[in-house]
Formats: structure tokens, sequence, C-alpha cells
């Protein structure tokens, strides 16, 4: 699955520029990125890293790399 895929776009209240998610609703480990006014949420992997790179002070790319135990 590429990540594109992975990564849903919240949507933030422009009136309010607040974002609102209902943590119950999300039935794993998740993590939230936040750049130039936008938001996407992403589930984590069971086993693996999830990176966030940055370039300049923004978001630039979310890499993902899962295995599983032997």
């Amino acid at each position: 699955m590429k990540a594109a895929d992975r990564l849903k776009t919240i949507e933030i209240n422009p009136k309010t520029n607040r974002l609102e998610i209902d943590i119950m609703e999300q039935k794993e480990s998740f993590a939230i990125v936040v750049c130039d006014g936008r938001a996407r949420l992403t589930v984590l992997p069971d086993h693996g890293e999830t990176k966030i790179i940055t370039h300049q002070g923004k978001v630039k790319r979310v890499k993902f790399d899962e295995g599983e135990e032997f």
C-alpha cells in the first residue's frame, strides 16, 4: 500500500482553525501530521517504523518500513 493511500485528510474548520477527531472511532494506533494548514491522519503499522521527513520546516513525505517478527 502506498503512503498516499494511507494518509487520510482531516478537515480543519476554517472559521475556528481547529480540527476535531473522535479518537474512539479509531481502532488502531495513529498519528496526525499538520503542515501548511493541512492535516492528515495515518494508521501506524503493527510492526515497523513510520518516518516523517521534513525539509526547511515543512513535511515532504511520510515513509513506512514494515516487517513481521519471525
